[in-house]
């Protein structure tokens, strides 16, 4: 495995919201199981998961969902897509992004310090939403100083940018709506269909 690539399998998910009485396009009532919606911690995968008997998990809890013997969750059932998800989901999925970000601030700092053009005309920090051209020279040339330690660092040395959790936070959840994105740098690649 390459230096610095998350491993692919998802050992840990974020819980965005328990479906009591499963998927409500399910006809069949009778064999209704509860549901999990989850987000991986790891490369973002989006999952469905079969709780344990008599387990009701909260949204933002951590589940672990690697090999081996689990406390709160029986199996994975599979990969889901963003349509797929229920509307509460929705709605919690960009605050669990954010805060796996901050939980995982060294990973998503060597972004700032690293990302390099992926053209003659754009640069990757340009991918991320409400960075342009002015603001990538900002964070560049704060860059050629030294690397930046936080984000509280990154936030103190170039004017103008707030918040580069949320940026990031942002630019998972639109590569989680699109399959079609272009440059993919926070997420896995779709599956084939």
């Amino acid at each position: 495995m390459p230096e610095g690539r998350p491993p692919k399998r998802e050992e840990v998910a974020r819980v965005l919201d328990y479906l009591p009485y499963g998927r409500s396009p399910d006809t069949r009532s009778y064999q209704k199981q509860p549901l999990v919606q989850s987000v991986g911690e790891t490369n973002f995968v989006l999952m469905e998961l079969t709780p344990k008997d008599g387990v009701v998990p909260a949204a933002g809890t951590r589940v672990y969902i690697g090999s081996g013997e689990r406390d709160m969750i029986d199996h994975v059932n599979r990969r889901i897509d963003y349509v797929e998800l229920s509307n509460s989901a929705k709605l919690e999925l960009p605050f669990q992004i954010q805060n796996i970000v901050l939980d995982n601030e060294a990973r998503f700092l060597r972004y700032f310090n690293d990302a390099g053009p992926i053209s003659t005309r754009m640069h990757a920090l340009e991918l991320l939403p409400g960075i342009g051209k002015k603001l990538m020279w900002a964070v560049l040339n704060e860059r050629r100083k030294g690397q930046f330690k936080s984000f509280t660092d990154l936030t103190e040395r170039v004017k103008g940018l707030h918040n580069p959790e949320k940026l990031i936070a942002k630019r998972v959840e639109d590569e989680l709506m699109d399959d079609k994105i272009k440059y993919r740098i926070f997420t896995t690649v779709p599956r084939m269909r």
